[in-house]
């Protein structure tokens, strides 16, 4: 069996790919989803060397695309010399095998891609045990289109061969190792989970929102914490807190936290639940999002279908905060915020409306500060108040 990018780590430097989708699910935007993917094959370490999409006619059940499709396609590939295949979308195990039998190379889609992408930017054990778990959620359902051509062998008593046996041991080995993975993820949220209780008397805002919007650089200029920034896609995969202090003492206490996109692997969001917990569980969220990009609307609308999956009742209240208005014009920008008038327009580059947006946090906090003290502590109960022992 041929291993894959996610069972290697990684994708090889420079690999070359081919892209490929198809326009059925997506026609009006299916070229800045193609795009989209072209910047997650960078940020694995591809070389994107063509692109095919089929823009008309129905999805294949065999090969995702038509038969002529899947011919330019070979074609193309052949052409400039790629190893690599990658969809758009989530591609059947038996898809995958159809394709790989006719272009003859190697195939992925979009969730693997991803996958792969989170493994080789993992770096600490939380979210190297949460990657690992996603990929091998992944993985399961698959390994019956791995061993299909054995399989067939299993049908009833005295023909249970070597294929039912590999298949069903692979299972039961994959079955355990992610038992054992949510068993030490579990040990982990219970330390998140007593830092988060030593940290519920303050004040809480959590950054969230699709990959590569600027959150981290915002974190950054907000608290000067220096973590981590660079313009790809999945830069920040940990949530990070710092403090954010004024002069009078106010306090707030700020996360960084991993960022969405489209079509985002389900596993990845259950995997990175506790991570997200941060999210969760904070007072305000500021929806960060890249006021330059053309395609905005569509990213608020991913990030809303993430949260609206992660988050439960009562909701913290979330605020939009559009971020690079130093790559917008004062029309656009004038533009923007007459369209979200409760929206702050800022630059985490420039520190345009970093002032104004510090300035709320801190009377937000100052305001929930004065409500605990105006809350008297619960009092002791005297004797007579106190309920009866139940008697033996």
């Amino acid at each position: 069996m041929k291993p894959t990018s996610y069972e290697t780590g990684h994708a090889p430097k420079n690999e070359r790919a081919i892209l490929a989708g198809h326009a059925q699910k997506d026609k009006e935007h299916i070229q800045r989803s193609i795009e989209e993917l072209a910047l997650l094959a960078d940020t694995a370490g591809a070389k994107v060397a063509g692109t095919i999409i089929q823009r008309s006619g129905t999805i294949h059940p065999g090969t995702f695309l038509g038969k002529g499709k899947v011919e330019e396609l070979k074609a193309l590939a052949d052409q400039e010399d790629a190893e690599l295949v990658i969809f758009d979308d989530d591609l059947s195990p038996a898809q995958v095998k159809n394709l790989e039998k006719m272009v003859n190379r190697k195939v992925i889609d979009r969730s693997e891609l991803i996958l792969d992408i989170f493994a080789k930017r993992a770096r600490t054990r939380e979210s190297r045990l949460q990657v690992e778990l996603a990929q091998l959620e992944y993985t399961l359902p698959r390994l019956t289109g791995m061993w299909k051509h054995l399989e067939r062998q299993a049908g009833g008593i005295g023909t249970r061969g070597p294929g039912e046996t590999q298949l069903e041991t692979d299972r039961r080995m994959v079955r355990e190792k992610i038992a054992r993975l949510k068993h030490e993820l579990e040990a982990v949220e219970r330390e998140r989970q007593t830092q988060r209780a030593r940290r519920q008397r303050e004040y809480r805002a959590a950054l969230v929102g699709y990959t590569n919007a600027g959150k981290s650089t915002l974190f950054n200029a907000l608290t000067r914490a220096g973590v981590f920034v660079e313009d790809r896609l999945f830069a920040t995969l940990d949530s990070t807190t710092r403090q954010l202090v004024n002069a009078e003492r106010d306090m707030v206490l700020m996360t960084d936290t991993v960022g969405f996109i489209r079509k985002l692997p389900h596993h990845l969001v259950a995997s990175f639940r506790s991570t997200l917990a941060e999210a969760i569980e904070a007072d305000v969220l500021l929806h960060v999002t890249d006021a330059s990009d053309l395609d905005f609307r569509r990213h608020l609308i991913a990030v809303d279908g993430v949260l609206d999956e992660i988050l439960t009742e009562p909701r913290p209240p979330r605020v939009m905060v559009f971020n690079k208005c130093d790559r917008m014009g004062e029309d656009a920008v004038a533009g923007l915020r007459a369209e979200f008038p409760d929206a702050r327009v800022v630059s985490a580059l420039t520190g345009e409306g970093l002032d104004e947006l510090r300035t709320e946090l801190f009377a937000a906090s100052r305001t929930r500060a004065e409500a605990r003290r105006a809350v008297p502590p619960p009092r002791e109960l005297e004797d007579w108040e106190k309920p009866a022992e139940p008697k033996a």
